[in-house]
């Protein structure tokens, strides 16, 4: 049941869940090795129930990193649920033939995750080894109409500012970065990533997600500010995900989550223009 503070239903389902992941059965889906979490079963009925109540009409699965770069289980999700609502972030080489991009773009599939585990510990200079990655595929997704999607940890995002600033194609930031909101709105890195919403080529999308992952308070008052900076900086750039099943927090809930929107923006227009207005612009909706 949604929390009675969050945001009302529009009645239109067009909604958007920009960030959420589903796990089939093992026998049918096999995880790969050095896993940091046990993958739930999550299928995309369950994750459907799941939000309900939320008028939740648009999809984007997100490929979770216990699959690695077998985008089976999303894809098969993906194609039960129809590319008139559904979009879908894979994870692929760099190198994948042409014919794979084709075939993916078809079943609804509009970016690249570029996933670094977001409990690395700094390691300076990791990003140089990234950039020959994040080059080929931002040039791949430009060809395409896709974009690059970044998962990294906030010393990470921080030193990849200077890259992302010249990106030449659409990107999308998730968890608002990773920046941990116990460093405060002002530290230098969060600094950096508004700086890069408000002067750079605008090609940033955040993803307001993850809450949980960055906030050390059980109500997330901590992240208030974070949000409504970022929303200050590109209110036309931020998107919403529940970040199901929540994988290593299962112990929070997505309701609670999507009610926090009402409390960062209490003008319902706001809230709408993160939920539809600007996936729709960023998925092709």
């Amino acid at each position: 049941m949604a929390n009675e503070s969050g945001p009302k239903a529009s009645g239109h389902h067009d909604r958007c869940d920009a960030h959420f992941h589903v796990f089939g059965p093992p026998s049918a889906y096999p995880v790969g090795p050095n896993l940091r979490y046990a993958p739930p079963l999550a299928t995309f009925e369950d994750y459907t129930a799941h939000v309900r109540a939320f008028d939740i009409g648009r999809f984007v699965f997100v490929q979770p990193s216990a699959y690695g770069r077998d985008n089976s289980c999303l894809l098969d999700a993906m194609r039960a649920c129809g590319p008139a609502v559904c979009r879908g972030i894979v994870d692929i080489d760099e190198d994948a033939p042409d014919s794979l991009l084709a075939e993916l773009d078809a079943v609804g599939v509009r970016g690249v995750r570029i996933n670094v585990r977001p409990i690395k510990p700094p390691e300076p200079g990791f990003s140089a080894t990234m950039l020959p990655r994040i080059a080929r595929l931002a040039a791949r997704c430009k060809e395409l109409g896709w974009h690059l999607d970044f998962l990294t940890p906030g010393w990470l995002t921080t030193e990849l500012l200077p890259v992302l600033r010249d990106l030449p194609v659409d990107f999308s930031i998730a968890h608002m970065g990773m920046y941990l909101a116990a460093d405060g709105a002002t530290n230098p890195g969060f600094m950096g990533l508004l700086d890069l919403l408000r002067n750079g080529r605008h090609h940033a999308w955040i993803k307001l997600t993850g809450a949980y992952r960055i906030s050390r308070l059980a109500d997330y008052a901590d992240i208030a500010p974070m949000a409504r900076a970022l929303f200050a900086a590109a209110p036309d750039r931020l998107i919403w995900g529940s970040d199901y099943p929540h994988v290593s927090f299962q112990q929070h809930h997505t309701d609670r989550l999507f009610a926090l929107l009402g409390e960062w923006f209490p003008d319902p227009h706001d809230v709408e223009r993160v939920l539809v207005d600007n996936p729709a612009r960023l998925y092709g909706f």
